[in-house]
């Protein structure tokens, strides 16, 4: 595959002014929330949609993308399977990161941090909030699992079906939620040729957060 021209690889249309350090506020949390509510505003599709990487023991990676449901100090929330092969690596290995990329900004946010499950009780409430046929696919599947075939995952759909007709559909004990919790932040802005501005946020000795500019 042929590379493309350098100035075909550039973001298009347009974009946000320089990031300068007098624009950032000292809250890291504050600033992704300002940051996603312009993602929001700018019609970006999906602004939730974030690559999640998570990584085995010993240290073979994995990413994908999921969703995020909420971010607050105490970290943000994802949900998923427990069967599933991010869910095993997050047990075995606590630590994540997340990104999330908002062409249509010229934006890019990183989260590093370390994670935990969330309470049922979460999970739960989550669930609830779920369409019916969201909650009885999660039932119809076990994320990960091997099939046969696409027959297989309708036939447990119809399954799910049958056995909730007329009733709630309560939340699987396989299924649940996780929480990162920021060890560091990275925001990236796009700059003309290259010259991309790009600053963390990471936490000193006395727990305070600290914003350093990085090079591009």
């Amino acid at each position: 595959m042929h590379a493309l021209p350098e100035e075909r690889q550039d973001h298009e249309g347009s974009l946000s002014p320089r990031l300068h350090r007098r624009d950032l506020v000292p809250d890291p949390l504050a600033q992704f929330q300002a940051w996603f509510a312009e993602a929001e505003r700018s019609g970006t599709p999906a602004p939730e949609a974030t690559a999640l990487a998570t990584a085995t023991p010993a240290a073979a990676p994995s990413v994908r993308m999921v969703l995020l449901r909420g971010a607050s100090p105490d970290g943000f929330r994802f949900f998923t399977g427990y069967s599933s092969r991010k869910a095993g690596e997050l047990d075995a290995n606590p630590q994540a990161a997340l990104l999330w990329h908002w062409r249509e900004l010229g934006r890019q946010v990183r989260v590093e941090g370390t994670v935990s499950r969330l309470p049922e009780a979460d999970a739960d409430a989550y669930f609830a909030s779920r369409p019916r046929e969201s909650r009885l696919g999660t039932w119809a599947s076990e994320q990960g699992a091997v099939l046969s075939g696409r027959d297989q995952l309708e036939q447990a759909l119809a399954e799910a079906r049958q056995r909730f007709a007329g009733a709630d559909v309560p939340r699987p004990e396989r299924w649940g939620g996780y929480l990162i919790s920021p060890v560091a932040y990275e925001f990236w802005q796009h700059g003309e040729n290259r010259l991309h501005d790009r600053f963390r946020y990471r936490r000193d000795d006395a727990g305070d957060w600290v914003i350093e500019r990085l090079a591009p």
